[in-house]
């Protein structure tokens, strides 16, 4: 006698297999390596750093009169 098979856990089981093989060809196709995120977080860090270095302090005007 021969083994009885499920075929749809074969079916199901493919599809996952599809599924992982197209998300993993995405991943390379359009994820950002760890070195490449850090450098991108790295570079808006010292763009904000450097931007609040320029900005003009407000509160001081608050504390002048207006006539002077």
């Amino acid at each position: 006698m021969a083994n009885v098979v499920n075929l749809n856990r074969y079916r199901k089981q493919r599809t996952r297999d599809d599924r992982e093989k197209s998300a993993e060809a995405n991943r390379t196709k359009h994820g950002r390596t760890k070195e490449e995120r850090r450098k991108e977080r790295f570079e808006g860090e010292r763009a904000e750093a450097e931007l609040a270095s320029k900005r003009l302090d407000d509160h001081d005007a608050k504390d002048r009169p207006e006539d002077a």
